[in-house]
């Protein structure tokens, strides 16, 4: 059996997001000793958007389990924001790649979730593209502005901001309407399967994108978590608020497995 040291974690982020977002994180958990640490940017996001790539929810799905399935043995997969929608399909679809999994957004997967403010708009056709040329064009700086003031802080914003570009217009508009209701509700009746793995459910209280702290505990336990951790006051974009914290979480957790 492989030590705990050297199995590989592997984190994906979601939108309108690159892989930056992690590069704090992943400074504290070298810290505390925690190597192979892999970070997949989704086709889109901080990578490129290959042409005829089904921007959709299968097709990050399909990515997903294809970048997997070239790890000679199965991972400890955390997910966040999108890319814990796309973690979750693995979780239930494919749970022999992983063996462990993290996950911050299963509200999403309730019955009664309803998409944010936001979301909802990338899903109106024409007022989503009007709404993403004021997100996706401009100078590096406006856009840097605009993800500092969705709570993403500096210096990872304008590490961030340069990959706003069209391609993730593209790719955002298309995955966000692939996954209006009642798709993610439907989808959702699976989250049970979740649990042939153990799993840990991040629930921040001040993040209200994702669904309600109860929405996001049912899921949870619907999931079969292993274990809850509520984060207090922490919003959206909890690596980035306290990522010596987070690296502890995470370590704690993966030690149990």
């Amino acid at each position: 059996m492989s030590s705990n040291k050297s199995r590989t974690r592997v984190l994906v982020h979601g939108a309108p997001e690159t892989s930056a977002i992690w590069r704090p994180l992943v400074g504290e958990l070298a810290a505390l000793g925690v190597e192979n640490v892999v970070l997949l940017s989704p086709p889109g996001f901080g990578a490129p958007l290959p042409e005829g790539f089904d921007a959709n929810l299968d097709g990050y799905r399909d990515w997903l389990i294809g970048e997997l399935t070239k790890f000679d043995a199965p991972v400890d997969l955390v997910g966040h924001d999108f890319g814990g929608i796309h973690a979750a399909w693995v979780m239930m679809e494919r749970p022999g790649l992983i063996r462990s999994w993290v996950n911050d957004v299963l509200g999403v997967l309730e019955p009664d979730y309803e998409w944010h403010e936001t979301a909802k708009i990338w899903q109106t056709p024409e007022v989503g593209e009007a709404f993403s040329k004021e997100v996706f064009t401009g100078t590096v700086a406006h856009r840097a502005d605009l993800l500092r003031k969705a709570g993403i802080p500096s210096p990872t914003a304008d590490q961030v901001a340069p990959a706003l570009n069209a391609d993730m217009e593209r790719a955002i508009l298309s995955l966000y309407r692939s996954a209006a209701q009642p798709v993610m509700a439907e989808r959702g009746r699976s989250l049970p399967k979740a649990g042939t793995r153990p799993g840990l459910a991040v629930i921040g209280t001040a993040d209200h994108a994702v669904g309600s702290v109860d929405q996001r505990r049912r899921a949870a336990e619907r999931a079969g978590a292993k274990e809850i951790q509520v984060m207090e006051g922490s919003d959206h974009w909890w690596m980035l608020e306290d990522p010596k914290r987070a690296a502890l979480m995470l370590t704690a957790f993966w030690a149990t497995v």
